[in-house]
């Protein structure tokens, strides 16, 4: 499963950094699109926030599942698609899946959507756009899977507008990378309790 979903997302970064050259934008790790390269101190920076806020979002997760059945129920849909998942496994979709959907929809498509209608109108369309679709890359079998479609939506918003805060899309990758590790560790490890006090 690992190398499919290597060599899948390796087709979708390729595209997405085809995609940037083609409209003119040389570096779609980079916001303004330039040729030069990451600063050492700007990588650490982007990596270490992006790092941090993945794990507030983990964090976050777990809080979810503590208190609500829904976010119980999701989490035990998952085992039952990826709990065959190993470790060397986990760490590729999830190195694979936010390198590739970050280049993508964040580097290519909301960059493109802002660069189609410039100004503020632009940035709200690219950063709304973007995250729109990335959410229906997140639609699952049934209404059981609707919160994850949900969340993808929220978090398409949050990482269009750190990749703008921050310059680059490191930081973005480094959350998206994060959350899924860590997430996808966690389902496969353990089934958890529908039914507590707190449902």
């Amino acid at each position: 499963m690992a190398t499919r979903v290597g060599f899948f997302y390796g087709a979708v970064t390729l595209a997405a950094v085809t995609w940037g050259a083609l409209r003119g934008h040389a570096n779609i790790l980079l916001l303004d699109g330039s040729a030069a390269g990451l600063r050492m101190g700007q990588l650490l920076s982007s990596v270490a926030l992006g790092g941090s806020m993945g794990l507030l979002l983990v964090l976050l997760t777990r809080y979810l599942q503590e208190r609500f059945c829904w976010a119980r129920t999701l989490h035990n849909e998952f085992r039952h698609l990826l709990a065959p998942l190993g470790r060397r496994d986990i760490v590729v979709v999830a190195a694979a899946s936010a390198i590739g959907e970050e280049c993508l929809f964040r580097g290519a498509l909301m960059l493109h959507l802002w660069q189609a209608l410039p100004g503020p109108a632009g940035l709200f369309v690219g950063v709304l756009g973007s995250a729109l679709l990335f959410s229906l890359l997140h639609i699952g079998p049934g209404t059981r899977f609707v919160p994850w479609t949900v969340s993808a939506l929220l978090m398409g918003v949050v990482l269009g507008g750190l990749f703008l805060l921050t310059g680059d899309l490191l930081a973005p990758i480094a959350v998206h990378f994060t959350v899924n590790l860590l997430n996808l560790s966690d389902i496969v490890r353990r089934e958890l309790p529908t039914q507590t006090a707190l449902a």
